[in-house]
């Protein structure tokens, strides 16, 4: 089988050509359920730095409306609705939703398909907690500020949202995807009213880099 990270860039390289953003997430959703691709990002846990953020802070739900941007193949939504929310997580690609579906057949989380930059109006300022990893850096540089105004602009008051993402390391902008995340564009999720309450820079258990972990709230109403 073909080098998953190379696969999903040729798919990327491709979508791009033919000025689509997004379309290459379905692509290689749909091999995947195919068994003719692997997805480079699909580990089958919850991101661990997630869990420990969790731990850290006591995270649970008590019922409380969550949101997974980007869900895969489920494991930080699964892992929300275990901490006690409720859960929505949407991904782009119908054949990741179908599969996730089969994956937790009786999940309680509502995975749906839906587009980033076309979200449901039901869904502003919905969520208490919102949870955002690897989306960003997987969309082209010209759609971050978009995608990120996106994503905040679903924080309910009083609701947080964790963001983790990779660190840019310092030179020429990598390829891509993914396109790492500098410091500034940490900042970009201060959008829409929300405040930074923990900005960190973690090394990946993996030993590939530096990962961001950051924290925001939207104030009280």
């Amino acid at each position: 089988m073909t080098d998953p990270d190379l696969h999903a860039r040729a798919l990327a390289a491709e979508a791009a050509a033919n000025n689509d953003a997004t379309g290459w997430f379905e692509r290689l959703y749909a091999e995947a359920e195919a068994g003719e691709a692997a997805v480079p990002w699909d580990t089958r846990v919850p991101h661990p730095l997630l869990v420990d953020w969790a731990d850290a802070v006591g995270l649970h739900g008590h019922g409380e409306p969550a949101l997974v941007i980007g869900c895969g193949y489920g494991d930080d939504a699964e892992f929300a609705a275990a901490r006690g929310f409720g859960v929505t997580a949407f991904d782009v690609s119908p054949s990741a939703v179908a599969g996730v579906r089969a994956r937790f057949p009786e999940s309680t989380v509502d995975y749906v398909a839906a587009d980033l930059f076309e979200l449901p109006s039901a869904w502003r300022q919905a969520y208490q907690l919102v949870i955002e990893i690897f989306t960003v850096q997987a969309l082209p540089e010209r759609l971050r500020e978009a995608a990120v105004a996106a994503i905040c602009e679903t924080v309910a008051p009083g609701g947080r949202l964790i963001v983790i993402q990779r660190q840019r390391p310092d030179g020429p902008a990598p390829e891509g995807p993914p396109w790492p995340l500098t410091r500034a564009d940490i900042d970009l999720f201060t959008a829409n009213g929300l405040a930074a309450v923990q900005v960190e820079l973690l090394p990946d258990a993996s030993g590939n880099g530096a990962r961001w972990r950051a924290e925001f709230r939207r104030p009280a109403s």
